[in-house]
């Protein structure tokens, strides 16, 4: 997609393409298996409540609060 080594600049190519020129230069961080749990844990609580939105399920995550390292509500 973006080439580094061609002879239109990268602000050029990313305007073709249609991206900022800032998402160039990005490079994601891991994500760490504490997170991981969490995130799957709440694709189990809505698949079993698909009804249920942000709130609700923020409140079912803190009835299993338990479970988790308390810091990871501190985000």
């Amino acid at each position: 997609m973006i080439d580094r080594g061609h002879a239109l600049p990268l602000a050029a190519q990313a305007r073709q393409l249609g991206i900022s020129r800032g998402s160039i230069y990005y490079l994601p961080g891991p994500v760490s298996a504490g997170d991981l749990a969490i995130m799957r844990r709440i694709d189990e609580l809505h698949l079993l409540y698909p009804f249920a939105g942000s709130r609700m399920l923020r409140d079912l995550l803190r009835q299993e609060a338990s479970r988790w390292a308390g810091c990871m509500w501190q985000r």
